[in-house]
Order: C-alpha cells, then structure tokens, then sequence
C-alpha cells in the first residue's frame, strides 16, 4: 500500500463517513449485536461508540495500517478492548464458528474478492451467528446504475479499490439465505455514492441445513 492509501486516505474517509445521517444508521445496526464479534473493515474505528454498552471485547481486521493507526485514539477512548488484526479478510487466521456476530460498514465495496470475504464470515460465525452490514452499492433505478458503471473506474482509484456498482444483497444473499434488508437513499444525498444497503443475515444451525 502506498503514501496515499495509508496517509491521505484515513481522514478523508473519516470526514465522509462521520455524517450525521450515517452515524444514526450506524447507531440502528449495532444495537442487537452480541457475544463474541468480529468486525471487518474497520478503517478508523468510526463504529466504536455505537456498540451497546455490553459489548466488552470486539476484534477487527483492517489490511491498511494506516487505517488502524488513525483509529488509535478512538479506542483509547473506548471502552471496549480491541484487538486489532492488519490482514485482509479474504483469507481470515481464525477458527470455524468462533463469532456470534460479524459487522460490516462501508467495507464490501472495496474488498478485492469479496465472494471469498463472504465466505470466511459466514465460515468464522457459530450456527445462528449474524452478519450485520451496512453498506453502499447498486441503486435500483437503471439511468443512475448507468452512471455508476461509468464512474467506478475512477472511484476505484479516489477510494481505494471502492466500486459503485456493487450488488450488496446479491452477494450476502449468494452466502446467507435467510437475509432480513432495507435498501434506501437518503434525502441528503446522491443515490450515485450513496444508494444503501443495511441488513442482518443469519447463519443457519446445522438442523436448519439438514431440513432444506
């Protein structure tokens, strides 16, 4: 990773991503997570104060050190103990059904094969674990998927391997069939970059696979 990816890229992203609006969705998404967690992406730590208060422990991955390195003041204000983890969640050191919840903020965009990062959260979460996310991708009107195919390109460069045009319910449901989703732009913004998923997908108990 270069001097922009590491350096110039963590306050950008931390400014644009600490909108209001955003911050109440984070708040939304995180209130029923529990046990054991691990979340993916954590680029700044923006998520940090918006866990429930009995969230004691969480571990992240994050391949960008300078990400992690940005979110140091914020869990040092925290809480929460974090271990932090600079890998990519492609291919996850962590053992089968480890975590009862995974989180995942504005990260799948931007994963290389994120197929694969799928695969290992659904892998590492236990039977009946759960994949909360809120993410940015498709819209659903054509005229404006149009623009976003055009653009990714070059959002792919300003953000870091970021893309428009991502399929965000496509791709968790591909992985997790039991997949509860809103998706929704909101009024401030443009449904180009800001077309959003939130969701919650459960991993199914052994007898739950047996049965279908």
């Amino acid at each position: 990773m270069g001097f922009y990816s590491q350096v110039i890229l963590p306050p950008l992203l931390d400014w644009s991503l600490s909108d209001a609006t955003i911050a109440k969705l984070r708040y939304e998404l995180l209130q029923d997570v529990q046990g054991e967690v691990l979340e993916i992406g954590f680029g700044t730590g923006l998520n940090l104060g918006f866990y429930p208060n009995h969230i004691q422990k969480i571990t992240t991955v994050d391949k960008n050190a300078g990400m992690n390195a940005f979110a140091k003041r914020r869990i040092q204000n925290s809480q929460i103990k974090v271990e932090q983890l600079t890998l990519s969640s492609e291919q996850l050191p962590i053992a089968n059904h480890t975590f009862d919840s995974v989180v995942s903020t504005f990260t799948l965009c931007s994963i290389t094969n994120v197929r694969q990062a799928l695969k290992e959260i659904h892998r590492v979460l236990k039977p009946g674990g759960r994949f909360f996310f809120l993410e940015h991708g498709l819209s659903d009107k054509p005229q404006v998927q149009i623009w976003q195919n055009r653009l990714t390109p070059l959002q792919k460069i300003i953000g870091d391997g970021c893309h428009l045009n991502r399929d965000i319910y496509a791709l968790v449901a591909a992985q997790f069939p039991d997949v509860n989703i809103q998706q929704f732009t909101p009024v401030n913004m443009s449904d180009i970059i800001a077309h959003f998923y939130q969701g919650v997908a459960t991993k199914s108990s052994p007898q739950q696979e047996w049965q279908n």
